[in-house]
């Protein structure tokens, strides 16, 4: 297996990308992304996750993040136990996009023995370790300015579900350690 995409430096930050299976729009409902913003919450107060910096993007999150403790087993858990609370949202609300978004995650699981029922997230994380400022605010930058880039907002502090807030002194929607 490649060592390039793995949490190989337990002191370091890392820029990571969870995708989900199709890039499937599922977080233009809030209802989706409460589910996230709790469970990365739920994994900075009981796993030990830091998160530096974050936006959630329709298909995707971007993350700045750090940690004492396994950083491939606490997004292993955070994808796992989001996976199952976005399905039972999903089957069980009223989004009118259910039924095709199921079937897509159905499919996605389908050839795979080691999941079962259905596959909401992409494989892997893409870790990439940020080993200097440059790297680190080349990341921050590209991060927050990512809705601006798909044309959601005119500017980054402007997107509520990101730390662009934070990094310009108001409070966002989850505690964020910055970094200089």
């Amino acid at each position: 297996m490649s060592e390039k995409y793995k949490f190989g430096d337990k002191q370091g930050v890392y820029f990571v990308t969870p995708t989900l299976t199709g890039w499937v729009d599922l977080f233009t409902k809030k209802q989706y992304v409460d589910i996230v913003l709790d469970s990365l919450r739920f994994c900075q107060k009981e796993k030990g996750l830091v998160i530096h910096a974050w936006v959630v993007m329709s298909s995707h999150l971007h993350l700045l993040i750090s940690s004492n403790n396994n950083l491939s087993g606490i997004m292993r858990d955070f994808k796992t136990y989001t996976s199952q609370k976005l399905i039972q949202e999903l089957q069980s609300g009223n989004d009118s996009r259910k039924e095709w978004m199921a079937a897509l995650f159905r499919h996605a699981a389908a050839p795979i023995n080691r999941v079962k029922g259905f596959k909401v997230w992409q494989d892997g994380n893409h870790p990439i370790l940020l080993d200097s400022n440059q790297k680190f605010n080349d990341r921050l930058n590209y991060l927050h300015n990512n809705p601006v880039e798909a044309n959601m907002v005119d500017y980054p502090e402007h997107y509520k579900y990101s730390s662009a807030r934070d990094y310009r002194g108001e409070t966002g929607l989850i505690a964020v350690e910055l970094l200089d």
